[in-house]
This record gives structure tokens, sequence and C-alpha cells, in this order.
């Protein structure tokens, strides 16, 4: 895993600085330690930063052709690289390296822009054609290794950090008010939007070429299902089993490296998936990371502990108090560079020191599953409320609901007129793609109270449900309703949030790779053939998943109901009663007013109700940690006159501590 950066003149005049990829670069050595790398020309300049994975000695990039007119950077890793390096050499192709990057040039020459289908991997890459002056960026089927880009003063900026865009002096760091309304509603800016003004993302799955001072993308893979339940001809035990090979064959190539590989181990069915096929299935001793948490409602080190000692695996965990969490959370966002809702992500940098502490750069973790799978509540939600919509004055339909969310001590169903209230939201959608994500979209879009009045006038015209219908496939209103509902998942919630401010970003934040077998193309395409009783029979989640693992895991957690992995939010930021000191300075009055996002006064009555324990629920708890969040990435990115190299450079560090 890497840092990669980049300069591309399009119409200036001006070559691209050393200095300026230097300090670019620079920005990005936590994702890239090892070392650093440079191409440039009269037109483009490349930047790499390195964390050695594969071919320790020789990977350094960037990597080049034979005759030197294709260069590459790349983040990430080509894990079918060995087969497709033995067809290139076929092909009369010659390597100087033993790198996973080497592939991507020779793969460029022989097949063109179609090189991207040949890849099984996660990635963010930067080909520069230097006989036809082109430039090619990729991004990976389902977001997991980010790049951004802007255009200014005649040049493409592309990084894959929003920070080393900042430290050139011509991007203006402004927060884009329609991206604030996404994020407070989908819980990520719909791609290719970022919170910043005139800054994006290349979206997942996508290809932008550059060429004679044309712009051009487009989508090279998609999520995609069947308009029909598909036939019954096959067995479940015949589906079980081409899944289980794909899984085995998922996890053996993704742990493919030169250093010691590690893994995520949860206590949930599916990091237990893939630490039992790492011992079952493959030679790679097994070593094992976890976070616990001192609170019950949130920990399940009781599980873990259950698989540790059912596996053998040598362990470790991190211990993280409510207290932690506030002390580190300013360091997530400066890593996350976007607002988020939840502190989820800071346990998981905290877990990903631990990880390095130990001498690992890479582990292999159980994301993914859920999306691809229909795992997650929301897919029963939205089942149970379809079946509630068929006959909508029933009293007893509703009654379903009181079987979700057994783990939550103040679920949403937990009283018979709320429970009512709130899954009846949006029942005149019903025949709409977003129907299942409408009651999420309502919990998090309460934030939207807070708001100042100039914020809510920049966002009069924004309406949420048109907003996500203008991302989403012509086809999909004919998709079954499962289908529906993950593609939207995958759009946002994954994409956009799972897999960046609680994935790639506190991994490496201490320049830890994550892997994710569950996301391997070929079991995404798989599973989304699948006729959809087999991801949710009745109310059970991951049901052929859970069938494919029987009699390789304990009963107790291959039938465990899903519990999705969460922290303590709003009480992390006070102790004793008192908001810590860089909490207290940013939900301030004045600096709250200096900021213009939100109204000081609701602001105030929200920090109160959660200093005495009063937030309850997802919405107070998502709004407190929302607004902090935004009004850090305010101050580190916005308001502050340079971007800092390290975290440690912008003044949270003692700041952030309890007193």
């Amino acid at each position: 895993m890497c840092g990669i950066a980049g300069i591309l003149n399009i119409s200036s005049e001006n070559r691209p600085a050393e200095p300026e990829l230097s300090a670019m670069i620079r920005m990005l050595e936590h994702r890239g330690p090892d070392g650093f790398g440079f191409y440039a020309d009269d037109k483009l300049g490349l930047a790499h930063a390195r964390l050695s994975i594969i071919d320790l000695e020789g990977g350094r990039q960037p990597i080049h052709n034979e005759d030197k007119t294709v260069w590459v950077v790349f983040n990430g890793e080509i894990f079918n690289y060995i087969e497709l390096r033995q067809a290139l050499e076929k092909s009369g192709h010659a390597f100087y390296t033993h790198s996973d990057t080497e592939v991507i040039v020779h793969l460029y020459e022989q097949y063109g822009d179609e090189f991207v289908q040949h890849l099984n991997g996660q990635f963010a890459i930067a080909l520069w054609d230097k006989a036809k002056q082109r430039l090619i960026l990729a991004r990976d089927r389902t977001g997991i290794r980010p790049l951004f880009y802007t255009l200014t003063h005649g040049r493409l900026l592309f990084a894959s950090e929003v920070k080393a865009l900042f430290v050139l002096p011509e991007v203006t760091r402004r927060l884009n008010p329609v991206a604030l309304g996404e994020i407070f509603t989908y819980w990520s800016p719909l791609a290719p939007a970022t919170v910043y003004e005139n800054i994006e993302a290349l979206p997942p799955g996508h290809l932008m070429t550059v060429e004679g001072g044309q712009i051009r993308v487009r989508c090279y893979w998609d999520w995609t299902f069947p308009d029909a339940v598909p036939s019954d001809s096959r067995s479940g035990e015949s589906y079980a089993e081409e899944l289980r090979e794909l899984l085995i064959d998922a996890v053996r190539l993704q742990l493919r490296a030169d250093v010691p590989v590690g893994a995520y181990l949860s206590g949930g069915l599916d990091s237990s998936i893939v630490t039992t096929i790492i011992k079952n299935f493959t030679d790679t001793p097994l070593r094992t990371f976890s976070v616990t948490f001192e609170d019950a409602e949130f920990d399940e080190s009781q599980h873990q502990r259950n698989l540790v000692e059912y596996l053998g695996t040598r362990h470790s965990d991190v211990r993280c108090t409510a207290s932690d969490i506030g002390a580190a959370f300013p360091r997530t966002v400066w890593h996350a560079e976007t607002p988020v809702v939840r502190t989820a992500p800071t346990p998981l940098m905290l877990l990903s020191a631990r990880v390095r502490a130990e001498g690992y750069k890479v582990v292999l973790t159980g994301e993914g599953a859920d999306e691809v799978f229909g795992g997650y509540d929301i897919f029963k939600e939205a089942k149970i409320r379809r079946f509630c919509a068929r006959v909508p004055q029933s009293e007893f339909r509703p009654r379903i609901f009181e079987r979700l969310y057994p783990y939550l001590k103040h679920s949403p169903a937990a009283g018979r007129v709320f429970t009512q209230k709130f899954f009846s939201e949006g029942m005149e959608h019903k025949d709409k793609p977003f129907f299942g994500h409408i009651p999420r979209w309502t919990t998090t879009r309460r934030i939207w109270q807070f708001f100042s009045p100039e914020l809510r006038a920049a966002l009069s015209g924004f309406d949420p449900y048109a907003a996500i219908e203008r991302t989403l496939p012509a086809g999909i209103a004919h998709w079954l309703p499962l289908g529906r509902d993950q593609y939207i998942e995958a759009h946002t919630l994954m994409s956009g949030y799972l897999l960046s401010s609680q994935g790639d970003r506190v991994a490496m934040a201490n320049s830890i790779e994550g892997r994710f077998p569950f996301l391997d193309h070929r079991l995404i395409e798989f599973a989304n053939r699948l006729p959809p009783r087999y991801k949710l029979m009745g109310l059970t989640e991951k049901y052929l998943l859970k069938q494919t693992m029987k009699g390789l895991l304990p009963e107790s957690i291959r039938t465990r109901t899903k519990q999705p992995y969460r922290a303590p939010d709003s009480q992390s930021f006070f102790h004793k009663g008192v908001p810590l000191p860089y909490v207290a300075e940013l939900l301030s009055e004045s600096r709250l007013r200096a900021s213009g996002y939100f109204d000081p006064k609701s602001v105030a009555k929200l920090v109160e109700k959660c200093r005495a324990g009063r937030a309850i629920g997802f919405g107070d708890n998502m709004a407190f940690v929302g607004i902090l969040s935004a009004m850090l990435v305010d101050d580190l990115f916005i308001r502050s006159s340079r971007v800092a190299t390290s975290f440690a450079d912008t003044g949270f560090s003692q700041l952030a501590k309890a007193v």
C-alpha cells in the first residue's frame, strides 16, 4: 500500500516542479514510509510514497515498460499478478522487477484501457503514456483505495488524499455545502463529490483518460442484479460448494506478500470465516488482532476469545475506553478528511497502531460480507417494511420489527407507537429503489435541524431522493428489491464511509494495508446472481454464507445474529461531566458562529443534553459526532493557514487529552 500524487499540465506552460511533487508526496508519508519515488517530464510529474510489501528491494515506483514510454505509480495490490505476469511473458513482455506494479504497464501495452478488466485487486492507478501524451487514472471496482483530483489553472492535480492537494497554493480550501447536506443524509457525499468545493473523487470502478486537453471518465465495472428470481435448477449444496471454493481462493490470493500478514478478528461471522480459512486452507501462520471495549454494550471480547481458543491463534487485542476515543478522535478526522457521524473509525485506528507495533504491515478483514451477502439490519427492515406496505392497516405485521436489534439498549423497535412511526416513514415511495434506506436517512437528516440559517438557505433546493436517483443505473427499477437495497448500500455507506473513513484512512494512518477477501469481484458477481433467499432467508441474514461454513466454525459463531460493530459516541467527549478542551473550544458560540455551518443555540442545547448523559439513541449521538467532526474538518483544513505535515503538527495532540 502506498500514496500517489501527480501534476498534469493540460493548458499551462509550466513544467511540474520537483518541489511541488515533493511537498505533495511528503504529506502522504504515513501511507508509504519506506521511501519516495519521482518521475517528471515537460508535461507530467508523478510521485510515490512506498509501503514495501511485494518485491521489497526491486519494487520501487514509478515503474516503466521496456522502452520507458509507459510509466505508472499506484496505491494498492494486484493479487493475481503472478498469473498475469506468466501470461504476459508468454506474449513477449520483458520484466525487470518481481513486483505486482510492473504487470500494469505491460497489461496496458497488451490491452490498452481494458487492462483494468484483468486486474484482481484494490488499487488507485496513475499511468502515463508518454508517446501518446495520455494520462490514465483508474480506481478499483469497489472503491477500496482513494483517488482525488482537481482541475485548476490549466493543471490536473491528483493524489491519494486531499491534504496532498492542499499543499499547493493554487488549490482553494472551502467546504461544499451540498456535500455537507449529503454527508448528514447518506453518511458520505454522492460520488464524485467530496466535502470540498472543486475537489472530486474518482468513483469506484471508473477510469479517467486525459488526452489532447479532453478529460473523459467512464465506468468499467459496476454492481448489477437480475430482474427476476434466478432459476432454481441448482441446489443449495451446489451454491455452497462454489462459494466455499471462491472464498478460499480469494483469501489465498490476498495472503500474497513478502512480509507477514495478520487478520482482524471481531468475534462476528465474517472475520471468523476469513481467519478459519487462513487456518484450515493455507500455510500462512495465523496471527490475529481485535479491539475490545470497557462498555459491555459494544464489547465482543467473549466471542473473540472463543474463536481464538478454537483456532489456536496467536492473538493481541486493544482495550479501548471512551476517553481513548475522545483523545484520538481529532487524529481520526485529520486522516479521514471528512465529517463522520460515528466514532467507530477511532478504535480501528488505535487497533492499526497496535498491528504496526507488532511488526505487521498487512491485515485481512471481513469487511464487505454484509453488503455482498445481505447481512445488515437495513435489509431486514426493508423486507419487513415492504411486507407491511402490502397491508398498511394491519396492527400485527409491524410487530415483526420487535425481533430486530436485540443488541441495542435503545432499539428503534422498543415501543409500539414509536416503531409504527419510525418504520412507516416514506411508505409512499415503496416502489422506489431507495425505499429501504429512507428510515436511516431520515434519522441522519435530523442533524439538519442544527444547521445555520445560511447553510439551510444554501441547501434549500436539495431533494435527497431526487439526488440519489440521479446516481442510479437506468435498469435498477426492474431489479428485485434486495438487489436495489444492496446497490445503494454499496454505493453510499460502503464505498463512501466504511471503506474510507473506517477502512483505508484509519489503517493507513499507521501504515497498515487492509485487505478485503469478500470484495473480490468474483465473489460479488457470484453473490449478485444468487436467488435472494440464499442471502436473506426469512430474517436470517447471510444464509448461504452460514451454510457454507458448517463444520468449520463453532455453531455459536456460525449461527450468531449479526451485531454491527459500534463504539461509544457522545459520552467519549466528556470527562467527569466537562467537555474535553478541544470540544469546548470548537463547539463554543464564537467558533460555531465564525464557521457559519451550525446554529450556536441549538448546538449548545445538544451539548448540554450529551453532557448530562441524556443523549439517547442514534439521532443525538450522530448529531453530536457529526457537528464536532465537521468543526474539526473546518479547523484542520479550512481555517488553518497551512496544512500540517502530520497530525502531531496540528496542535490538537495536547488539546485532545482529558483533564
